[in-house]
């Protein structure tokens, strides 16, 4: 019987050994791809979300750093930024926009072959790691991009985005160390030429996802139609609230329905703010706080305080803006203070204290009248009790184009009035 050949198998065990020290390329290539896999299902999953939202419906969102956990219904500082104007391009010429989940899904994706192609090699090359840590080196600058847009502008932190942060970072260092870990390169001009070729490559895995979106992708049935229309838009009474200070010339008339101690309301102002809109509407805000202690189509105070709030806004007449913007700001603490033990005193104090000029004006019979009337145009309209309701021209947007949708579908109202009528 033939002795087996332990001089062949021990120097084939010594190179695949070898291979995988750290102190060579290999296992850290591995370890970039499973950090890209990693951002590949992340990222899968916040477009997936994005997406199921785009049926004008109401879903849960993923809000976990772990893939496909933290499912949940109501507010989440991934719902929060999800419906922000940054989480997709394009959102006026594309209903919903494109996500910027899906990007990062390609790349990603993108980065994961990549890593896994030059793992595999026999001898990992540094025109290989280059690219790879240059193509790392996006989703970083990305996470910082959205990081700070998170906590800055928005105001929220998406737990499904921290973990794509994290694995944008576990890639970039991995590259990083497979690359101080590799020879250099003999040819620039060669490696510079499969820079490029492997950057094609990258690019077309990105368009192809974004054409197969753009083609698949839900559509709105003409949103510009509204949900309703107003009987007469004219504000005889003048209780009407500026909003746009910095509309352009020829802005499109609009109204906002809102009442100052509502949430709903507080995000989207903050939305048509951010998406740039409010240059594009001549803006005025109709008071319809939903409060018991002046709204009579209420039977229970759903944001007590909102008729004492109403009231220092119009007191305060052209500056009204002013009031409603701290309203706003102060919203948690304002509704805390009402739902205590001095209720609807506390915060009137806090008006006065932050605004002493509507002293004498606040809780008076004449301002008491006008939020009365601006209640009452309401009702002539026929709008529903609830808020926020926002019209553009003469239209209503419907209360579910209000949230992925709302960039196209005003910008839609928009045009339409804007073109002349038949």
């Amino acid at each position: 019987m033939d002795e087996p050949n332990t001089d062949t198998f021990s120097g084939f065990h010594a190179r695949r050994s070898s291979s995988f020290q750290l102190d060579t390329p290999r296992p850290w290539l591995f370890a970039a791809a499973a950090a890209s896999l990693l951002g590949t299902i992340l990222a899968g999953i916040s477009t997936h979300d994005f997406v199921r939202h785009l049926d004008r419906q109401t879903h849960t969102i993923h809000c976990s750093v772990i893939p496909g956990a933290g499912a949940q219904f109501g507010e989440s500082g991934c719902r929060t930024v999800m419906m922000s104007p940054y989480s997709a391009l394009f959102r006026e010429s594309l209903w919903g926009g494109l996500p910027i989940g899906l990007l990062a899904l390609a790349v990603f994706a993108y980065l994961t072959y990549r890593a896994v192609d030059f793992a595999v090699k026999d001898a990992p090359r540094r025109v290989e790691t280059t690219f790879l840590l240059a193509g790392a080196s996006l989703p970083v600058l990305m996470s910082l991009i959205y990081g700070y847009i998170a906590a800055s502008e928005i105001g929220a932190i998406c737990n499904t985005c921290v973990g794509i942060y994290v694995a944008s970072a576990g890639v970039f260092g991995c590259a990083l160390v497979a690359h101080t870990r590799t020879p250099p390169s003999p040819s620039l001009a060669a490696s510079t030429r499969t820079h490029l070729q492997w950057f094609a490559e990258g690019v077309v895995y990105v368009l192809v996802l974004v054409v197969m979106y753009m083609a698949l992708a839900p559509k709105s049935p003409l949103p510009e139609k509204g949900c309703g229309v107003l009987v007469k838009h004219d504000d005889a009474a003048g209780v009407m609230v500026p909003l746009a200070s910095a509309s352009a010339p020829g802005a499109t008339r609009a109204i906002a329905v809102l009442d100052p101690l509502c949430p709903s309301c507080r995000a989207l102002e903050a939305r048509l703010e951010a998406s740039g809109l409010t240059k594009r509407l001549s803006l005025k805000g109709a008071l319809f706080p939903l409060d018991s202690q002046c709204n009579w189509m209420v039977k229970d105070a759903l944001h007590p305080g909102a008729c004492a709030v109403s009231e220092a806004i119009l007191c305060e007449g052209d500056r009204g803006q002013n009031v409603l913007a701290w309203a706003f700001q102060e919203q948690t603490r304002l509704l805390e203070a009402a739902r205590g033990g001095d209720g609807d005193r506390a915060v009137r104090d806090a008006i006065l204290s932050a605004f002493p000029s509507v002293k004498g004006c606040l809780g008076s019979p004449k301002v008491r009248a006008r939020l009365n009337k601006s209640l009452r145009w309401a009702v002539a309209n026929a709008i529903p009790v609830l808020t926020p309701q926002l019209f553009v021209g003469d239209t209503r947007v419907c209360d579910e184009d209000t949230d992925l949708g709302l960039e196209y579908t005003v910008g839609a109202m928009i045009e339409r009035a804007a073109r002349p009528r038949e």
